[in-house]
């Protein structure tokens, strides 16, 4: 627990700070609406559930704010790449941009189930008062005329005896709104499940576009005002405190007290959500106008294992290692748009990508690709974008780990160490990386067995055999393979890959591997990098902690994971 919140300060102080603004937004609106005299009398019939609805719309506000920040791809890269304010600690933050979109949308469901209960309540009781043939406050009070014409001023949104809740709902701004966004809302949640996104990434993206009605409709929600309090004017005629217990004699022009006038609360949502929306606005032109230029698709290569990889060239492109891009085919979806990590070095003249097939939108662009004889299909593309994996050589040691395709984003980074050590860079930081490689078939070492292989070559030739110390793991294999590999054991190169470093079978032991690192490393900071399985990233994270020394001056290990 002391590694953790070692290692994680920042982002438990920010979560805190968030947690304590919702807390202290909540309980500063609900004590407001509890006791303002201008909602004396909206209280004498809708009771607590008043300031229970009013704080939780508070606090909807305040996160639907939020909501939009943490997918402002542009301007998370720039601030990781060009803002020199951005410390290794900070930057680690933009990292959990995801995870943080996640939490303000579930904090976004919590208070509108608050907010959604206590209007039910609310409307409950507007309909009880409004039946109340009884000559009490509240019936007198839901009585009052809707016709403006006529000097009326109400406050009970029901506006007849036969009048249904259901009818206000639909007929109203608020309530129409309301059912809008709160069916938009469920529709994103349930979507954006894990499940989904991976196996149905078209429903995820589709309905997570709802959010437009999400946001329109809560920039509106507030022009019925159907929660309405008592104007300036009126309470000073006439304090509530006072009069009300006169509600009898209101119409009488001898009594000095007068019926309350009331109006509804100008809206507020818009001013919360105006900037972010403004600042998103702005976001997604710039990331129009970059994915309209052209690219120019050099080189196309089926790999073993269903796995394309296209090589491209765009004018004005530039990358980092570890940064990703979205592609958009126009001939299979003008609309979807589907995140790639660049397989290629900053050094090369072209930009790569790896993709394998894994759904409808990604077999189709490999089936349209195969074809011989027709055109290659366009392509659009948007980014590149930051990751974690950028901060690679920003550590003394680095560890990587990549789970099948999820090798993508270490190619980048190993074929940029090729380059920098035939340009002889002596400016490198790091000065040794561990390399794991996770697949369940044989096919996939294919894809960069030619990199490893010239690695392997270029660091004999320089001395520096122990600079790249890399790990292959199978944990899909038959005994036919087993036994193979057994016969050619004593081989120079191994059988499956061909190349110096044999392969292992089954899954790495963590407590071992993170042992030994730390062991041949006690003073070291250890960047630990992962493209994979949720799974897989709980057991690295835990090692992190539990090998991470309290002492600072001794091995720390962070860990980093890629999200897109």
């Amino acid at each position: 627990m002391g590694n953790w919140v070692v290692n994680h300060w920042f982002s438990v102080l920010f979560l805190a700070v968030w947690l304590g603004l919702n807390v202290f937004l909540f309980v500063d609106a609900f004590l407001k609406y509890e006791t303002a005299d201008r909602y004396y009398y909206t209280r004498k019939i809708l009771g607590s559930t008043l300031a229970c609805a009013r704080a939780s719309a508070l606090c909807l506000n305040f996160n639907s704010m939020l909501i939009l920040l943490p997918v402002c791809r542009s301007l998370l890269s720039f601030l990781r790449g060009t803002c020199s304010f951005c410390s290794r600690t900070l930057r680690k933050q933009l990292d959990h941009n995801l995870t943080f979109h996640k939490l303000v949308a579930y904090m976004i469901c919590l208070h509108t189930a608050i907010h959604i209960i206590a209007h039910l309540f609310n409307f409950d009781r507007y309909s009880r008062s409004r039946q109340a043939t009884d000559g009490s406050l509240v019936s007198i009070l839901s009585s009052l005329s809707h016709d403006e014409t006529k000097g009326g001023s109400w406050l009970n949104p029901i506006q007849f005896r036969n009048m249904t809740v259901e009818y206000v709902t639909f007929t109203s701004i608020a309530g129409l709104t309301g059912v809008i966004m709160t069916i938009a809302l469920i529709l994103m949640v349930t979507s954006a499940t894990e499940f989904i996104r991976r196996s149905y990434f078209e429903v995820f993206w589709y309905t997570h576009h709802l959010f437009i009605f999400y946001i329109l409709g809560l920039g509106i929600h507030g022009i019925g005002g159907i929660v309405r309090g008592q104007t300036e004017e009126s309470i000073n005629e006439g304090h509530p405190h006072k009069c009300a217990e006169y509600f009898e004699m209101w119409n009488n022009h001898d009594c000095r007290c007068r019926r309350p006038e009331f109006e509804g609360q100008p809206p507020e949502s818009w001013k919360w959500i105006l900037a972010p929306v403004i600042l998103y606005i702005c976001e997604r032109i710039l990331r129009f106008y970059r994915s309209q230029q052209k690219v120019v698709i050099t080189k196309v290569v089926m790999h073993p294992s269903k796995v394309l990889e296209l090589q491209m060239n765009k004018r004005g492109f530039s990358m980092e290692v570890g940064q990703y891009i979205f592609v958009n085919c126009p001939s299979i979806s003008p609309l979807e748009w589907h995140p790639f990590t660049l397989t290629s070095a900053p050094e090369e003249d072209f930009f790569s990508i790896h993709i394998r097939a894994a759904g409808d939108w990604t077999e189709n662009l490999i089936r349209a690709f195969e074809q011989q004889y027709s055109p290659i299909p366009r392509i659009e593309v948007d980014g590149p974008f930051g990751t974690a994996s950028e901060d690679v050589f920003q550590y003394e040691v680095a560890v990587l780990v990549g789970a099948g395709i999820g090798v993508t984003p270490f190619a980048s980074i190993l074929k940029s160490i090729w380059y920098k050590f035939q340009g002889a860079d002596h400016n490198l930081k790091t000065k040794k990386i561990y390399f794991y490689w996770i697949c369940r078939e044989t096919g996939a070492f294919s894809w960069f067995n030619d990199l490893l292989t010239s690695l392997e070559k270029e660091m004999e030739e320089l001395g520096k055999v122990g600079f790249l110390d890399y790990r292959l793991f199978l944990t899909g294999w038959d005994s036919n393979i087993v036994g193979h590999a057994a016969l050619n054991f004593d081989k120079a190169t191994d059988i499956l890959t061909g190349l110096k470093q044999k392969t292992s079978f089954g899954r790495p032991m963590w407590d071992n591997e993170f042992s030994t690192i730390a062991t041949s490393h006690p003073k070291s900071v250890v960047g630990v990098f992962l493209c994979g399985p949720q799974t897989l990233a709980k057991s690295l994270r835990k090692c992190c902690h539990r090998y991470s020394s309290l002492d600072p001056r001794k091995v720390q290990f962070y860990f980093n994971k890629e999200n897109f």
